[in-house]
């Protein structure tokens, strides 16, 4: 069992920009004005702003409801049986836009730890994850521990940049467990074989234990994530798209119907089976123009609790109907 946990340490530099920012944002004081108070240079209080942003630091909450993603909100849970859907005005452009789905995938794994309601949750990887995570402020994670769903090297045993669980820790100081294996193996025995190892076969068993599974949805082309974090090669994704697939969810493919499409190459992936995903409450964070048709297959097969997406995307999921009864899902019941 691979075990990684962080203890947060004081950060001197760190506790100075938090300081600096609640001045300048909390406070409504000039960045002279804090520099002047702190006993610090302008341009030190500047700098320090500046990192206090970019680490996540400052927190922003608008009351009151946002009517048109509320609106957006309810169609999707009608249309697709969702138990929870999260809508985000786009703060950001182009086919996927990070820092607006960042901003909504931190505020909800911020939100699961403060509540305590889950004591272990599963976690998928990719760039929206990633995102999500880079964009967490520090957060005691309490009883809350946190399992890796997916092998997390590359079929050369690279570690994948994409990789969050060591940096949800990090942020939180959980208990999180790893599975330093790939996400793709060779072959589906050597699958068999690296997940029966001492270790893994514990992180895997206690993935199915998770109370909820949190997961980013893929395309399926070149530009794909698995395709250009080095998981798969050319050759595997030609064979998956020749399927038909579109879309890829915890190692798992779909074409545009929602049709679940087993193949060789999810033969070899070190996931959760198929049988596990449809057993289990997964909320998938999501959304850009290159991802929604990707995110429509998955909700048409049903598979999702819940969705959190940006404004943009949620429009056009809802553009076209699904063409079955509202809140009514295929191939699974929603959980309550």
């Amino acid at each position: 069992m691979t075990l990684h946990q962080s203890t947060p340490q004081v950060d001197e530099e760190a506790a100075l920009a938090a300081r600096a920012a609640w001045l300048h944002f909390a406070g409504g004081k000039t960045q002279g004005e804090v520099a002047e108070l702190l006993g610090i240079q302008s341009t030190k209080a500047h700098r320090l702003i500046a990192r206090a942003r970019s680490e996540g630091l400052i927190r922003v909450f608008v009351e009151g409801p946002i009517s048109g993603c509320i609106g957006l909100e309810e169609k999707l849970k009608a249309d697709y049986g969702l138990q929870i859907c999260e809508v985000v005005p786009n703060i950001d452009e182009g086919a996927l836009p990070l820092r607006t789905l960042g901003m909504a995938g931190a505020r909800y794994i911020r939100n699961l730890i403060e509540s305590g309601r889950h004591k272990m949750i599963g976690i998928g990887h990719g760039r929206t994850l990633a995102a999500a995570v880079d964009l967490m402020p520090s957060v005691s994670a309490k009883d809350t521990r946190f399992v890796s769903l997916l092998g997390g090297l590359t079929r050369r045993f690279a570690a994948s940049p994409f990789d969050v669980i060591h940096r949800l820790a990090e942020r939180t100081g959980a208990e999180a467990y790893v599975m330093p294996v790939p996400f793709f193996a060779n072959t589906a025995k050597d699958r068999q074989v690296l997940e029966s190892q001492y270790g893994v076969s514990d992180v895997i068993a206690m993935a199915r234990r998770a109370e909820l599974f949190i997961a980013g949805i893929g395309e399926v082309d070149a530009k794909s994530f698995i395709a250009t974090a080095g998981m798969v090669d050319d050759e595997d994704v030609g064979e998956v798209m020749r399927t038909g697939a579109c879309a890829e969810i915890l190692g798992h493919f779909f074409n545009e119907h929602g049709d679940y499409l087993p193949n060789s190459v999810s033969d070899r992936a070190l996931a959760p089976r198929f049988e596990d995903l449809k057993s289990h409450k997964i909320v998938a964070l999501a959304g850009g123009t290159a991802k929604t048709r990707a995110i429509r297959a998955i909700l048409e097969h049903g598979l999702l609790y819940g969705l959190i997406t940006d404004e943009a995307t949620a429009r056009r999921l809802v553009a076209t109907k699904p063409g079955r009864e509202p809140g009514k899902k295929n191939g699974k019941t929603a959980p309550g």
